[in-house]
């Protein structure tokens, strides 16, 4: 299963060759560099999706919350079946 998960642009370093185009991205409090290769129109405070380092691309931030708590509800999910016998 693949997952693409939603964080927010804090930073860009641009560069002349647009494939070249990465992101310092927060993913709740966690900070990684994305590229932005496949997002040319992402900016600073988008919120993207990001898989395996790429920023796919460019959710609302109504949708990046609907997806963090659809996020939290499978970890809630996860951890009461962990818990049943």
């Amino acid at each position: 299963m693949c997952l693409a998960v939603p964080g927010k642009i804090l930073e860009i370093h641009e560069d002349p060759d647009p494939t070249l185009r990465r992101a310092q991205v927060d993913f709740g409090g966690i900070r990684k560099e994305v590229s932005l290769a496949f997002t040319p129109e992402a900016s600073s405070g988008d919120y993207v999706l990001v898989h395996v380092g790429f920023a796919l691309n460019v959710v609302d931030p109504a949708e990046a919350q609907k997806i963090f708590e659809y996020l939290a509800e499978m970890d809630a999910l996860a951890e009461a079946q962990e818990g049943s016998p």
